[in-house]
């Protein structure tokens, strides 16, 4: 199964569009942080197993440059649990 959300910025998860999404899959909110996804900034995983976060809906709205950078190593965060290894860039 795949849940892949690509919107930008909506406003915080706590409200609007992902906020229905997050309670149905029970994803934990970060209420420190702007109400967005909570994922750690190791591997990007959520409180939902094999579910990850990046970008705008974890950070909040930010530059266009985080998002492409937490993307890229949440990617290999997946790769790694998918394959026991990656040789994707950090």
């Amino acid at each position: 199964d795949l849940a892949f959300i690509a919107i930008g910025f909506a406003g915080p998860a706590a409200v609007g569009p992902v906020s229905e999404l997050a309670g149905q899959m029970k994803i934990a909110i970060d209420s420190r942080r702007s109400n967005n996804v909570e994922a750690n900034d190791r591997d990007y995983k959520t409180s939902v197993e094999k579910l990850y976060a990046a970008g705008d809906v974890r950070r909040g709205q930010s530059l266009v440059v985080w998002a492409i950078r937490e993307g890229r190593q949440a990617a290999r965060s997946i790769d790694e649990a998918l394959m026991g290894s990656s040789v994707l860039p950090r």
